[in-house]
């Protein structure tokens, strides 16, 4: 895909996030849609300006795009540390709590993102909501033992008040989808999150589930585009001296 034929607010928001990309940097690289519109304007703008950059890939995908372009790839253990991470998101909310997973990425995703001093979401306005919750909560679980995981993340949805709502199986046609580490990914059906914290922490103990798509806390600037160019920036600091200020009222 040319650049020319990218959405206009994903390219809006790639390209003011490839701005913050700076010579030398060690940089991860998300997947998905919107990503695959960054690795591209990153491509342009390292060819054009010559920029070393030492990048991690979260997907397969992402990685043979990357080296497709131009960009040199290595393992996220070979780098070391990263700088920043550049991704998409599913879903964003007013506290840059993430939904993320729809290109079953997440757990690469999630383990890059941990792995840098900042990481950066790009997004369209599509994308931002009040309460996450809407877009199917991905999380990728084990083969082995399939339908008990599926069983006892039921049972801790029903604790939570949240076991009305489907827990499906994804699907590519008739097969099932494989992650990049072999697993398989259960879609949550949930239609609104209310205690994101919570859930998380509930997934996070059952035997099974390899990583689900909550990224909580992860995001330090989301860069939403808009279809006019123009782009709209959410940073976590200006969200926590909100939150900070609204206390001491």
């Amino acid at each position: 895909m040319a650049l020319t034929q990218a959405d206009p607010a994903k390219l809006a928001a790639a390209r003011a996030a490839v701005a913050l990309v700076e010579d030398g940097m060690r940089l991860g690289l998300g997947t998905g849609s919107t990503a695959s519109v960054m690795v591209r304007v990153l491509a342009e703008r390292v060819a054009a300006e010559g920029l070393t950059l030492r990048c991690a890939a979260t997907s397969k995908a992402t990685a043979d795009l990357a080296q497709s372009l131009g960009l040199a790839v290595e393992s996220l253990d070979d780098i070391g540390w990263l700088d920043m991470t550049i991704d998409g998101a599913d879903e964003v909310d007013p506290h840059l709590h993430l939904i993320k997973g729809g290109g079953a990425a997440h757990l690469r995703e999630k383990v890059v993102a941990a792995a840098s001093d900042r990481m950066v979401v790009i997004a369209d306005p599509g994308k931002v909501v009040e309460v996450l919750g809407a877009f199917p909560l991905p999380v990728e679980v084990l083969e082995f033992g399939f339908e008990t995981t599926r069983k006892l993340i039921r049972r801790a949805l029903e604790a939570l008040e949240l076991g009305d709502h489907d827990v499906l199986q994804r699907l590519r046609g008739s097969d099932a989808v494989v992650t990049d580490e072999g697993n398989l990914i259960l879609d949550l059906h949930l239609g609104a999150i209310p205690d994101p914290v919570a859930l998380a922490r509930a997934l996070s103990g059952i035997p099974g589930v390899v990583e689900h798509g909550l990224f909580l806390g992860m995001c330090d600037l989301a860069i939403i585009g808009r279809e006019d160019g123009s782009v709209v920036e959410l940073a976590r600091d200006d969200i926590d001296a909100d939150m900070l200020a609204q206390e001491g009222e």
